[in-house]
């Protein structure tokens, strides 16, 4: 399986669990998207770090070829699913800290 399918497979299960499986719905709310770009900001500065310094070094056959700041496109996919996963679980267990509370 290539990163590009990966990533992208990658985003549509983080946006399937958001919307039906916690049902946080995350990628509904404005706090969200006014948040992410500062996300965007660190992720491509480290990205372009790692890349750009050849730390981490991806296979052409592999990505799509389009870079932004040295990393892959890819890189922005598999970072989103990342945070939306993580932050749709955090929302859900603090729905049930507040249960017990």
């Amino acid at each position: 399986m290539s990163y590009t399918a990966a990533a992208l497979l990658g985003v549509l299960g983080a946006v399937l669990v958001d919307l039906f499986v916690l049902r946080t719905r995350l990628i509904l709310r404005v706090v969200f998207w006014a948040t992410y770009p500062i996300i965007i900001f660190f992720q491509l500065l480290s990205n372009g770090i790692l890349t750009g310094r050849r730390i981490v070094i991806y296979d052409p056959a592999a990505i799509l070829g389009l870079r932004i700041v040295y990393a892959p496109v890819e890189d922005l996919f598999f970072g989103f699913a990342m945070v939306l996963l993580t932050l749709s679980v955090w929302v859900w267990l603090g729905r049930f800290r507040r249960l017990d509370g």
